[in-house]
Parts: structure tokens; sequence; C-alpha cells
């Protein structure tokens, strides 16, 4: 397969920067069961540029995808990228003609995305103070964005989130008390519904591109955007499962919730009390929660081979830390 995309990833050169032009350094970078990034260059005449592509693997399944198509996320970076978000430059939108299936090529960003690095390698201690202001400011043209005519987005607020990973949990046939009692808790204290709005749907340290002296330099990853409550994304990237060891900075392992607020408020978004936020981040660990179970069971019953999965569902009593200390604080 790797000799096929290298093939394929040549032609594309060709076809973006001229008949001179080639292919070099292409590496596959990760994949799952469905999706592949790889990073390559493109030599030509007017220099050299660094690319990631991203492709399917397997065929999109509108029904059951938890995920959006390719040609959506480029749709989004692109509109959320006009509207001032850091967000990698879509290259190409890829086609039939070349022979890489459901992709799309953009730009590389340098930088770092190991959360454990951002919250601890000396490298980022000058800037580790502003990144959750600058969180706060991206989501806020993150959300500002009006989805590009024509996509086919979820619609979702905090009654339908909720009961979307219960039925996930119940299908497990699992009895976790605290998981129970968590769901109980959650449904008592449902925020009101507010206008929704897109969002990024996994806004968390991981899934952003840092640079030690700039700050936030991209946001990547965008398969589970969606349109919703604002606070959402807000929520998951303080939820402590994204702290990296940090558990006394809220935001992102990094940063303290006021900043984050400001910086969204600053950059024009609605004002969003702390208690809507504190909600999400108690469902960002229930969701968690829920997650890891399946990823375990998912194993335990053979259909996966990867010790990968045992390793994360173990982590599934984090989780229940994390929502019995929420609770006991009233969200």
């Amino acid at each position: 397969m790797s000799g096929e995309v290298s093939e394929a990833l040549s032609r594309l050169a060709e076809r973006l920067s001229g008949p001179d032009a080639r292919a070099t350094g292409a590496q596959r970078l990760s994949g799952g069961a469905s999706m592949e990034t790889w990073a390559f260059a493109i030599e030509g005449p007017g220099g050299s540029e660094d690319l990631i592509l991203r492709r399917r693997t397997a065929p999109f399944d509108p029904e059951t995808a938890r995920s959006i198509p390719l040609s959506t996320e480029a749709a989004l970076i692109r509109a959320t990228g006009a509207q001032g978000a850091p967000v990698p430059p879509v290259r190409h939108l890829c086609d039939d003609a070349d022979g890489l299936g459901e992709a799309y090529v953009m730009g590389r960003i340098g930088g770092e995305t190991l959360g454990r690095k951002i919250v601890s390698d000396p490298r980022f201690d000058a800037v580790r103070p502003r990144l959750a202001r600058q969180c706060g400011e991206v989501l806020a043209k993150i959300h500002a964005t009006p989805p590009p005519p024509g996509l086919d987005l979820k619609v979702s607020d905090a009654r339908v989130e909720l009961d979307r990973y219960e039925e996930v949990y119940r299908a497990t046939g699992a009895e976790r008390p605290i998981l129970e009692l968590a769901f109980q808790h959650l449904r008592r204290h449902l925020p009101e519904p507010l206008e929704p709005v897109l969002l990024h749907g996994d806004f968390r340290n991981g899934n952003i591109m840092f640079d030690p002296e700039a700050g936030v330099a991209a946001v990547l990853d965008w398969e589970l955007a969606h349109v919703g409550d604002p606070a959402e994304d807000m929520g998951w990237i303080c939820t402590n499962s994204w702290r990296f060891g940090r558990p006394d900075r809220p935001v992102g392992g990094f940063g303290d919730y006021a900043d984050l607020l400001a910086g969204y408020e600053a950059a024009g978004g609605r004002p969003v009390p702390l208690s809507r936020v504190r909600f999400w981040q108690a469902f960002g660990s229930l969701r968690w929660g829920v997650m890891c179970l399946t990823m375990y069971l998912s194993w335990q019953s053979g259909v996966e081979k990867s010790v990968e999965r045992p390793m994360i569902g173990r982590r599934v009593s984090e989780t229940e830390a994390d929502l019995v200390v929420l609770m006991e604080q009233g969200l």
C-alpha cells in the first residue's frame, strides 16, 4: 500500500507543481482502521513545499460514521481559516484522477502536539501563560464561522449528547455506579439550549499545534466537527484527561478558566458562564469514560487485538474519580 501511495503522490506532485516536480520523503505518520496521515514534500522549480496528506482507507458510511467526510473537513478548515482561525492551508482536495481515494492535502505546520510536552517542556515556559487566552480567541473565531452551504453537519445539544452516550453505555451491559450516578446528575443539571454554532468537536491539548514562541499555531483533527453548544468545545479542553498530569491548570494543563473565557469574549464570542463550561467539562469526563469502557470491552471480546485498547480502557477509573470530584463540587 505504501508503494501505491508514493506513486500516487508522485503523480500529484506533477499535477500541483508542474511536470518537473516530484514527491519526496513520503512517510506514514499515523493511521487507524479507516484513516491515514502521510507527510511528504513536493520538490519543484519553485522550491520545496512540505505537505500533509489525509486519506480514508475504508468506504465512508454516513449512517454509522461518527466523523465527517474529508471533503467537509477541508471545507471547514478553509472556512474557519478565512475567519482568522489558525489552521493548516488546504492545498488540494483529491479527486478520482489522483488515485488516492477520499483525501485532501494541506500545508505542514511546524510545532508540537504532544500534550505532555506542552504542559512540562521548558521550551514552552515563556508562552504557556498565554495559551489559555489564545485558545479562547481561537474558539471565538471557529464559533463565529458560518458553515459553508451544502454541508451535512450534525446538530446537537446537551440532551442529545447525553442521550447518545447513555445509549452507548447501556449497550455495553456494564454496571458502573459512578457512571450511572453521573448520567443522573448531569440530567438534573442540563443547561438551557443556546443558539448553536460551528464546533470543532475535539478541541483539546493533543489536537492543537503549539509553537514555543508564538503559542497556538494550528488547530488540527476536524473529523468530529458539528453544530452545537459553544461551551462544549470549552468544556472538552478543560476535561482532566487532557491536562496531562497538571490538574491544577484546568485549561489543557496549561491555563485557567478565566483566561479562556476572557480570550473568548475579547475575540467577539458571547459571554459564557463558567458553570456552563463546567457542565460540559463533567460531560467530557463521562464521555471519555464511556469511550474508554467500550475500548476495553472491544479487546475483552476479542474484536480488537491491539494492546492499545486495554491500555486506554483502564483509564475509565480515572474519569470516575474526576466525576466524583466534580459532582461533590456541584459542577
